[in-house]
């Protein structure tokens, strides 16, 4: 599965899915950032923490992630028909991932302050001093399970995955995208630990 965030305005970005000869979308994300928009931090702590039930973890199953959609086609009996099925099955997987989905939200926090604060820039790491306290509130509320998961050499890789992606997209012009490649063994460690 690839991954395509695409800048389509001067504050806005897309988030493309390209998936077993499918494409769905999110037209328009939430969360847009000039150094690094809150989906592409939610791609990377989910890379790192191999997780199968966050948003692209359900998208690779085939879910909606309760924001995604495909592309209608000309047939409408058609697209309703393949809308209903894909719905069911996004459903479930949002069900079954509620737990990986609540970890990815607070990871990415976590991590996207962590990164902050160790960048080269004062207005990056000014962002991480303010981000601090919710970050601090953040860590408290994790489950033991996701203090175990998220350990500091899960931050560091993030950490370097946050630098590289944030270059790629701060190098964007409106109307450009970056693509990124879900892995294959993305959400195997976390099925075999259940």
């Amino acid at each position: 599965m690839n991954i395509e965030f695409r800048r389509t305005a001067e504050r806005r970005y897309a988030v493309i899915v390209h998936r077993d000869g499918e494409t769905v979308a999110m037209g328009q994300a939430p969360g847009y950032d000039p150094v690094m928009p809150h989906d592409l931090a939610h791609l990377i702590v989910e890379i790192e923490l191999k997780l199968a039930g966050g948003i692209f973890g359900q998208l690779a199953a085939g879910g909606h992630a309760a924001t995604f959609h495909a592309a209608r086609s000309h047939d409408r009996r058609a697209d309703a028909r393949d809308k209903r099925r894909r719905d069911r099955r996004g459903d479930a997987l949002m069900q079954q991932g509620r737990d990986d989905g609540a970890l990815s939200e607070r990871a990415s926090y976590i991590c996207t302050q962590a990164w902050l604060a160790r960048s080269k820039d004062p207005a990056l790491r000014a962002r991480a001093r303010a981000m601090a306290e919710e970050a601090a509130h953040v860590r408290g509320v994790q489950t033991p399970e996701e203090r175990r998961a998220l350990t500091p050499a899960v931050i560091d890789r993030a950490c370097a995955r946050f630098e590289a992606l944030s270059a790629q997209w701060r190098a964007l012009a409106i109307g450009e995208s970056m693509t990124v490649e879900w892995p294959h063994d993305a959400g195997d460690q976390r099925r075999a630990q259940r």
